[in-house]
């Protein structure tokens, strides 16, 4: 059995993981990551929102990115029958970002894991994290399994744990929660020839409403393909039971938005089903350890707030780490979980009033307000911290006042 040192190990390669581990090599720390799958792998999650650039830039990935020639997007349009709205992120509330890509995340992620290792960040593909021991302070013992059974122990001063679904550290300390929103199912795909409606489409993300509990989305790509989803109750979405190809092509056939714009589209690999994906944790922190990311917590894929939560938790547990190690006294509570935990109420609540169409009803509202529809642009964005903005910082009265203000009107196909 091979034994080596580090000052802190992080679980998973992911977003996450990464911006953290680029982070701390930029202070000097020696890194190693571990990461369950060979690189490049395929992973969902494929629509960034403009935050996640502020802590891409932090991380020093943006040079690699900017050459990569990723999907440059400017928003998101929603559509429901035969009703449009554009949210252009370049008419938002707060100073930030007023554009991101839509990433393959195969090669997105790929390009972040070279990136940290020419900055000398170590990484064991295919390795499993198999058990965990917290000696002392600043003294954690991890052992891994290699994909040829090998073991390797690693003695670190600290472990994060980006492990995304996998929540290896959740699941082995027993923090791991369910989530409290209703389990939804996503089944998606890759496809190509997409007749788009307007030659803007490929630079926003599409939201099509379908009702209040089911949408769909297309993500367009920078090489003509496109990924492609419907979410929603796992019974109705599912329209032929198992048979994933049968249902992905009903919703294909039925769902309007999608079949005026997929009539003639391949489908480039068979449809994936991932169902009951929400998860939280009890504690984001311990003695020793943190865990960021979507391992941390995960809501919904309707906003794309995952890969914003993971940046910005990587961004952040990097920068507690080394206040930590260097001798500072850290209030991981007020600094950590309680930071993350109120950006993520937002994004909470802007899903939740999306599942019960109060969010619809201002979405798809005739009523131009462009005070509230910047401030919601800013929401969508990923700018959920800032609490100059209204709707931030009264979001949970704020989304219901609204619709019931716009309430009268009939704008939704369910409603009509």
């Amino acid at each position: 059995m091979n034994n080596r040192k580090t000052d802190i190990l992080i679980i998973g390669a992911g977003p996450s993981g990464t911006v953290a581990a680029s982070m701390l090599r930029q202070k000097g720390y020696e890194v190693t990551i571990v990461e369950k799958q060979k690189f490049p792998r395929f992973v969902i999650g494929e629509s960034l929102l403009p935050r996640c650039m502020d802590n891409l830039e932090l991380a020093g990935f943006l040079p690699a990115l900017m050459k990569a020639g990723f999907q440059k997007k400017q928003g998101a349009k929603f559509i429901a029958g035969s009703e449009s709205r554009i949210y252009d992120f370049s008419l938002q509330f707060t100073e930030g970002w007023k554009w991101t890509w839509q990433v393959q995340r195969d090669r997105f992620d790929n390009i972040l894991a070279e990136e940290v290792q020419k900055a000398g960040v170590k990484i064991r593909f295919e390795a499993g994290v198999t058990d965990v021991k917290f000696a002392a302070k600043e003294h954690v013992v991890t052992e891994i399994t290699h994909a040829d059974g090998e073991k390797e122990h690693i003695e670190s001063r600290f472990i994060i744990d980006a492990s995304g679904y996998g929540r290896v550290l959740p699941k082995m300390l027993k923090i791991e929660e369910p989530s409290n929103f209703p389990s939804r199912c996503a089944l998606f795909a890759h496809v190509e020839n997409i007749e788009f409606q307007d030659p803007k489409e490929p630079n926003h993300i599409l939201i099509l409403s379908h009702s209040k509990n089911m949408w769909g989305w297309v993500i367009p790509f920078s090489n003509t393909r496109a990924s492609v989803g419907i979410v929603g109750n796992e019974e109705d979405v599912m329209v032929a039971g198992d048979n994933f190809l049968e249902s992905y092509t009903y919703w294909h056939a039925h769902f309007d938005p999608m079949k005026s714009r997929l009539k003639n589209a391949k489908i480039l690999f068979p449809p994936r089903k991932i169902s009951g994906y929400g998860g939280s944790v009890s504690k984001k922190f311990g003695p020793g350890f943190a865990i960021a990311g979507n391992s941390a917590e995960l809501v919904d894929p309707v906003f794309s707030s995952g890969a914003t939560y993971a940046t910005e938790s990587g961004v952040l547990v990097a920068k507690l780490v080394d206040k930590e190690l260097t001798g500072e006294k850290v209030d991981w509570q007020v600094e950590y979980a309680d930071y993350l935990d109120r950006g993520n109420r937002v994004f909470k609540t802007f899903v939740s009033n999306w599942y019960n169409g109060d969010l619809q009803k201002i979405i798809y509202t005739k009523q131009n307000n462009d005070d509230i529809k910047r401030q919601i642009c800013s929401i969508l964005a990923g700018y959920v911290w800032d609490e100059s903005n209204p709707i931030v910082k009264k979001h949970e009265r704020a989304i219901p006042a609204l619709a019931q203000i716009l309430g009268n009107e009939k704008n939704l196909p369910w409603e009509l």
